[in-house]
């Protein structure tokens, strides 16, 4: 358990806890902050036993403390139970169960749901001849208004575990005389590479040598069991110093890839497998609308510029949390395109629900071939990225730009692309991971540059065009590892606002690519520059820079507009990184972050 705990420490880190079946009951341990306290605790115990659940905590309903850490045990002891997700109806649940003599120690959601669950227990009693533990979980999870992922046990059945699961993943894996569940499948790929994923309102009961699957109101589900299929060591440190650094130096693998397999034999366009859409059903699209949250979404925008630019499709792009509560307009012929790396982010796969219930094609761009959004969607492409660890994503967000850059190419190809610009493209799509590696090798220059505006508590990213969405981007690198304030505006727009932040304390990162707005992002350059503010400039090869213009500049390979916002996402990834480190940060867990957010 604490090796799948410190494997799931990237989706939360608040606090950590577990309970183990022992000769001498059930045991808890619980601590806040990393898993390493958990697992130091534990050592003084030395605990064994051949059941338990264990949980890693991102803080929802109550500070973080021991008392809120999970397990969460029912106040007469009976259930115990781990779970991610929010109860929303708890509070209505907690005032009935008060009534009824139960306490609670803690302020979570969470803790309701185990009470509820013991007072159905103390109800079912056995004359039924059915499992009254299984019976309690199924009553009470009928009673539940939100989402979850759950594993429960109690101790008048050592030897059995219960998992349920709601809005929330939740996956079984299946081992040598031994059954596991998680809530992502890398926490349980070092016992067993046999999976079967849940679907919503599914209930496993699990022994150590068999398992069935129920649904909530008792209907028997066959199991199909998955062959996870990359490489468990691909989720391993190695010799770097932090899994953001291994994964911003995989990007050249990463990339190649995404794209091996997926070009036309006369290398004139891209080919996917798993569209489900036919050339004449794409051609009718009139319209796409992605959907996505953070760093996601910043892809979808990239994806904008590139398939209006290519395909001549319009394209919309929303906040995944802002679509699925309100009701958009859309035209029949809309393709909705929801992207998410780990294929369980709630809000994304609640707005991919609301399109489908509405009768629109979906397809999904993401990194986890079992996820809920890829099985759920109606089509999609994976993005053979590998896992990504690091919370900052760096690694996944460019293969998600290439993947985009491959769609605009193939929908653009359907249409009026010409042969002679398909060939262009996949040339410069092709040379993408040697070109990365080039800019990897600047490495250290650009942490000597990083390490001269750490100090800064400031910064603005400054690009037009296809280089606005990368300067959101490096923002939100910035400010997530490193805790400084950045904000991202298209070039030409400083000059109605953020002009007045301008100072020697706010240094500008500006993007600057060879083309026909080249010399106005210059005249931005000046604007800064004449109001005494620092520059460091991110520019293609191409790019004539006066001297003295800029105070630090990185330079990126000339290249097709098409990658582009792969290589200048490059240079941001590590100057990011590296000013993190010099503040002192940990850059694989910042601060309040996790990695997937399957809560609203």
């Amino acid at each position: 358990m604490l090796d799948g705990l410190k494997r799931l420490e990237y989706r939360g880190y608040d606090s950590s806890g577990l309970i183990v079946a022992t000769n001498k009951g059930f045991e808890q341990v619980k601590r806040t902050g990393r898993v390493v306290n958990l697992e130091e605790a534990l050592d003084e115990l030395q605990y064994g036993g051949n059941l338990g659940i264990s949980h890693t905590r991102w803080a929802t309903h109550g500070d973080v403390t021991e008392a809120n850490a999970h397990p969460h045990t029912s106040s007469d002891g009976k259930i115990s139970l781990v779970h991610n997700g929010v109860i929303e109806n708890y509070v209505g649940m907690k005032q009935f169960l008060e009534k009824k003599g139960y306490t609670f120690q803690s302020e979570t959601d969470s803790e309701a749901l185990s009470n509820l669950i013991a007072y159905h227990y103390a109800k079912e009693g056995r004359a039924s001849g059915k499992n009254p533990f299984l019976e309690a979980v199924r009553k009470s999870l009928r009673h539940v208004e939100g989402t979850y992922g759950i594993a429960v046990v109690c101790p008048d059945f050592p030897l059995e575990l219960i998992g349920a699961r709601k809005g929330s993943p939740l996956i079984i894996g299946i081992g040598k005389d031994e059954n596991l569940i998680a809530s992502d499948v890398n926490a349980i790929t070092h016992c067993t590479q046999n999976v079967v994923y849940l679907n919503d309102n599914e209930v496993v009961h699990m022994t150590n040598a068999d398992f069935s699957i129920t649904t909530v109101s008792s209907k028997n589900v066959e199991a199909v069991i998955h062959k996870v299929d990359w490489d468990t060591s691909a989720a391993e440190l190695g010799d770097y110093s932090h899994f953001m650094e291994k994964e911003i130096f995989e990007q050249p693998v990463s990339l190649q890839n995404g794209m091996r397999g997926r070009f036309s034999d006369d290398s004139s366009t891209a080919v996917f497998g798993g569209l489900n859409l036919n050339s004449q059903e794409l051609r009718q699209i009139d319209r796409i609308l992605f959907l996505a949250c953070g760093t996601a979404w910043h892809a979808c925008l990239v994806a904008e510029y590139l398939i209006e630019r290519f395909a001549r499709i319009p394209v919309e792009v929303e906040y995944a949390s802002e679509f699925r509560y309100r009701n958009a307009p859309l035209d029949k012929n809309t393709l909705v395109i929801a992207i998410s790396q780990s294929g369980e982010t709630i809000d994304t796969l609640g707005a991919l629900r609301e399109a489908k219930r509405k009768g629109y094609r979906t397809l999904a761009i993401n990194n986890s071939v079992g996820s809920t959004i890829a099985r759920e969607s109606d089509g999609g492409i994976y993005q053979h990225a590998g896992p990504e660890i690091g919370v900052a994503s760096t690694k996944a967000f460019t293969s998600q730009i290439m993947i985009c850059a491959m769609l605009a190419l193939y929908l653009g190809r359907l249409r009026d692309l010409s042969y002679e610009d398909g060939i262009q493209i996949v040339k410069a799509l092709r040379g993408v991971p040697e070109q990365v590696g080039q800019i990897l090798q600047q490495n250290e220059a650009i942490a000597a540059v990083a390490k001269k505006y750490a100090k800064y508590e400031d910064c603005l990213f400054l690009g037009r065009q296809l280089m606005f969405p990368i300067a959101l981007e490096g923002a939100l690198k910035l400010k997530e590892i490193s805790y400084i304030h950045a904000e991202g505006y298209p070039a030409a727009e400083m000059k109605h606002g953020p002009i007045a932040l301008i100072c020697e304390n706010c240094p500008s990162v500006f993007l600057a690519t060879s083309g026909e707005i080249f010399q106005k992002s210059l005249a931005n350059v000046q604007e800064v520059k004449a109001r005494k503010g620092k520059v460091i400039c991110i520019a293609t090869e191409g790019c004539e820079i006066p001297d003295n213009l800029v105070d630090d500049i990185i330079r990126v390979p000339e290249c097709h507009e098409i990658v582009k916002p792969i290589l200048m996402s490059i240079p941001i990834q590590l100057f990011s990184y590296h000013v993190a480190l010099e503040r002192g940060c940990d850059v694989d867990k910042p601060r309040n972050l996790a990695k997937s957010v399957t809560v609203e």
